[in-house]
């Protein structure tokens, strides 16, 4: 067991545990035969998969910040399940949120979810911008004024016509931010983030080993991530075990700056 997997999720010691996980509405996935074979799950209710999101909680439970992608807000496929509420109560989450991003009525509720220890000071919720509707960003600040800390969780197009709109709407956030974690299923390679010169301007990053996380179960694409801004700077970064979904969740280490530390427990002091 590592430092990141023994450490208890509190910011006591100065640092942030943060992770992000495309959840693919629990259905597990070993295989590429799965996205047919399994296909059905999609649409319809499986009794196995609350007991996929109890294990999954127990892992979620390790940190201080979740962003979740491809997670249901509580339709007949999820057996009106919440499963951002879900795991924000079983994971002991005082503060979650939910973004539905493509409302297919009873079918299916296609969301994001931020599970957080700390409670935000602001929530906002963007639709950005694509081709095809159905894409978001949650933006959570965390304390006032310039040193606050501003993590945004995104799942972005699978075209990269949509991204590069996706990336620049983005970018218009980040811009005038300090401290900022953009989190999530970005689709794409760490190679294209960097060639889009506008968010990488806005969002300067310290050169960090891609992670592969996809296929979970032969990992060979780094598509999620946690990208930081210069004045934040990673003490670990790793992918975590197959946790049924096609993605493996990536956690980060995240030591806080001594004034961004301090605004943080001034204006949302953490919650066991």
């Amino acid at each position: 067991m590592s430092q990141l997997d023994a450490r208890l999720p509190s910011f006591a010691d100065g640092h942030l545990r943060l992770l992000t996980f495309n959840l693919q509405v629990g259905i597990q996935t070993s295989a590429y035969h799965h996205y047919l074979t399994r296909s059905w799950q999609h649409f319809l209710p499986q009794r196995e998969r609350n007991q996929r999101l109890e294990l999954i909680s127990e892992v979620l439970g390790r940190f201080d910040i979740v962003g979740l992608q491809e997670v249901d807000g509580g339709s007949f496929r999820s057996g009106r399940v919440n499963q951002v509420r879900y795991l924000a109560e079983r994971a002991g989450f005082p503060n979650h949120f939910q973004q539905l991003n493509r409302n297919l009525g009873k079918i299916a509720q296609h969301s994001n979810g931020l599970l957080s220890r700390l409670k935000p000071t602001r929530l906002e919720e963007h639709r950005l911008p694509g081709t095809l509707p159905g894409r978001g960003a949650i933006h959570a600040r965390f304390g006032e004024g310039p040193d606050a800390l501003h993590v945004f969780v995104a799942h972005l197009a699978l075209s990269h016509r949509g991204r590069t709109r996706q990336l620049n709407y983005l970018s218009d956030l980040i811009t005038p931010l300090r401290h900022v974690v953009v989190m999530g299923d970005l689709n794409c390679t760490p190679e294209q983030i960097h060639a889009h010169a506008r968010f990488s301007e806005s969002l300067p990053l310290h050169p960090v080993k891609p992670l592969l996380s996809y296929p979970s179960w032969q990992p060979r694409r780094a598509l999620d991530h946690i990208l930081l801004s210069r004045s934040l700077e990673a003490a670990e970064v790793q992918v975590l075990d197959h946790l049924f979904s096609d993605h493996l969740p990536l956690a980060v280490d995240l030591p806080l700056p001594a004034e961004c530390l301090e605004t943080l427990k001034t204006s949302c002091p953490a919650r066991a």
